[in-house]
This record gives structure tokens, C-alpha cells and sequence, in this order.
């Protein structure tokens, strides 16, 4: 992942920012349940190639080796082409009970579309992506950089019409949706009143998507390492602020680790699960990494 990429993370403030002042009321809301906390963490791919040293020798099919390792995937590839259910079933059939797939919108729809006149094509990628049943965890649309809030009215319209059975989570990218308050308020009010979750974005270059702004007891985060030192210190900020919310009333976390270029995604997956499991008391299994010079 190439996006907010800088050349010297060494120059960057990693700090987490406070909590914007409505996520404490949003975790309020639902504090009082007392349900388990649900968390899944994952990678944002299971290819050979972008995972090198993960695969012990002689994997066979990489998909069903991932899913005995971690209980979660950031499905990319249903961003570069409109899924089949045939498709999805196959790759549901080929992961054990418990795991969850968590399928892009397809970007006919999200880039060259525009969210206009999409009713056909989100009805195909939502019948698709229903083939994964229960193992189906959260669609999520990510808009093009260049999508700004002059038009608001096309994010408000497909979350409207969104089917309602297809969890949603949503990723804005636009500079103006951040830097002037009326708008972002404006997008957060409308994925709260809607139930839709605020996807948050942690990215060496982009820190202005950090944007700590919760729309319902759901942390769905998208974190990008800058293969750098200061990798394994930001995921720990990150279980700091999770355990926080938690106590709050945070009720799911859906954590998927990227990289600028592909090396470490599973050590550092494998590293904030099992600090989520000490910190937190979950019970995710450890993965098996081969390649591992920390020892985890």
C-alpha cells in the first residue's frame, strides 16, 4: 500500500490524537450490554508473493493455510473486480468456522461510477458478497482521494439506499472532509443516524485521516506501517486507546495491517494479537511465523 507513503518516517509524529468529543457518547450509547468484545485482526492480502517468508514450504493454496492463522482478511481483491457468488463460495468454503471476510466495494462503483446511478451494480456486489453468509464480517466503500464534500449528496443517497443486511463501513480521503469541521460533522451524523461505521486510516502521510471520530461501538481501523522501527510503538498506542474504548463501551474491533512495501504485515499482526490478548483477555490464536526475528 503506496498510499501515505513518506520517504522518512522518522520525521513524522506517529502520536494518536485525542478522541474527537462525540466518540465517548457514541460508546456510551451501548455501554451497558455487556456483551464480549469482538476482534478480528488481519492482513490485507494472503498472497504468496506480498506475504514472503508466511507460507511454510509446500502450501498449496494460500487462502486456506491464512485462514488456520488468523481469523480475519481485508478483501481487496472484490475492489478490482465485481465478485461472483461462485466465487465467494469458494472462498468461503475453503476457511474454518469463525473466520470473516471483510470485501471492498468494488471500484466500477466507488472510482469511475462515482456513486452515481449505482443501484445495479451494488445490488450485484451485495448479492455476491451475501454468499459468504456467516462468515461475512463488513462490506466497506473507500472513495477516491478526489471525491469531496461538494458532493455530499452521492454519500448520502448510496448510504441511504445501502441494503440494510450488508454490514457498512465507510473511508473518505479528501483533505476538505477533514479540515473543515461543518462537513466532516455533517458525514458523521449521517453514518451515525445510519448505523454505518467511520473507517479510521493510520498512514505515515495522511495523518489528517486520523481522525479518532467513532459513529457507532465499532473500531474499524486501517493501519499502514511505514517499515520502520516506530511500526511496533504505534500498534502498542493503538491497544492503549483500544482498551480505552473499551471501558467506554466499545463493543467490535476489526484491525487490518498494511505495509508501504509488503514485508511484515504477519509479525506485525501476529505482534498486536498477541498483545490484545494479554491487555484485553481475547483469546485469538497466535500465528505460526516462520520468518520471525523477534521471537514472537
Amino acid at each position: 500500500m503506496k498510499f501515505g507513503k513518506v520517504d522518512d518516517p522518522s520525521l513524522i509524529d506517529f502520536s494518536l490524537p485525542a478522541d474527537h468529543p462525540d466518540t465517548e457518547g457514541v460508546l456510551a450509547a451501548t455501554k451497558a450490554d455487556g456483551s464480549e468484545l469482538e476482534v478480528y485482526v488481519g492482513c490485507a492480502k494472503w498472497n504468496r508473493t506480498d506475504l514472503k517468508g508466511f507460507y511454510p514450504r509446500g502450501t498449496k493454496d494460500e487462502l486456506s493455510y491464512y485462514s488456520t492463522q488468523f481469523n480475519s482478511i481485508e478483501l481487496n481483491a472484490t475492489f478490482y473486480n465485481m465478485p461472483k457468488r461462485s466465487q465467494v463460495e469458494t472462498w468461503k468454503n475453503k476457511t474454518p468456522d469463525g473466520f470473516r471476510f471483510f470485501p471492498k466495494i468494488t471500484n466500477s462503483i466507488s472510482h469511475f461510477k462515482r456513486l452515481i446511478d449505482v443501484k445495479r451494480p451494488v445490488e450485484e456486489f451485495c448479492d455476491a458478497v451475501s454468499a459468504f453468509e456467516e462468515k461475512l464480517g463488513m462490506a466497506f466503500l473507500q472513495m477516491h482521494d478526489n471525491f469531496k464534500p461538494k458532493d455530499f449528496d452521492r454519500i448520502e443517497k448510496f448510504i441511504k439506499d445501502f441494503p440494510k443486511a450488508i454490514p457498512l463501513a465507510v473511508e473518505l480521503r479528501n483533505t476538505e472532509w477533514f479540515n473543515e469541521p461543518s462537513e466532516a460533522e455533517k458525514f458523521y451524523q449521517l453514518l451515525e443516524q445510519h448505523g454505518k461505521t467511520n473507517i479510521i486510516v493510520d498512514t505515515a502521510g495522511r495523518r489528517d485521516m486520523l481522525h479518532m471520530r467513532l459513529t457507532a461501538p465499532t473500531a474499524f481501523v486501517r493501519y499502514v506501517g511505514a517499515n520502520h522501527e516506530s511500526d511496533y510503538q504505534r500498534l502498542d498506542d493503538w491497544l492503549e486507546r483500544i482498551t480505552k474504548w473499551r471501558k467506554l463501551g466499545l463493543k467490535s474491533v476489526y484491525f487490518f495491517v498494511h505495509q508501504n512495501i509488503e514485508k511484515e504485515s504477519p509479525l506485525l499482526s501476529t505482534y498486536f494479537i498477541q498483545k490484545l490478548n494479554k491487555e484485553l483477555g481475547t483469546e485469538l490464536k497466535i500465528p505460526q511465523i516462520l520468518n520471525n526475528p523477534l521471537g514472537l
